[in-house]
């Protein structure tokens, strides 16, 4: 089976807060939209498409790890104890397992993601 989307005009993506166990909100309350399009049996791989509006977060990848492909919006990530990274529409980013830091979306952000468990 071959599974497609179109990430900048995807529909169908379910609104809630931001919160545990993915991250934590340290501006207020930020609202998330996601679906998932795709994951294996064993839920090792997930994948699908989210979009956050502006507000900055606590991330902490202890058990998981993310790549992501940003589709639209501007983002600024810091690893703890390293410089800031700005992501832009057109990038791909990778947040390894034991990754932790902070995210601040500066303009609603949508990404293609895809985590992956050991």
């Amino acid at each position: 089976m071959t599974i497609t989307n179109t990430p900048s005009t995807a529909t169908g993506l379910e609104v809630k807060p931001l919160g545990p166990p993915s991250a934590e909100p340290l501006s207020g309350e930020i609202l998330v939209r996601s679906r998932v399009d795709f994951t294996n049996e064993e839920r090792t791989v997930v994948s699908g498409i989210w979009e956050s509006d502006p507000g900055s977060s606590r991330w902490e990848f202890l058990t998981r790890g993310e790549i992501i492909h940003v589709i639209s919006g501007h983002m600024t990530v810091q690893r703890d104890g390293e410089d800031p990274v700005e992501v832009t529409a057109g990038t791909t980013a990778y947040f390894p397992i034991g990754w932790c830091g902070t995210w601040t979306v500066h303009e609603t952000l949508r990404k293609v993601y895809v985590v992956f468990k050991s």
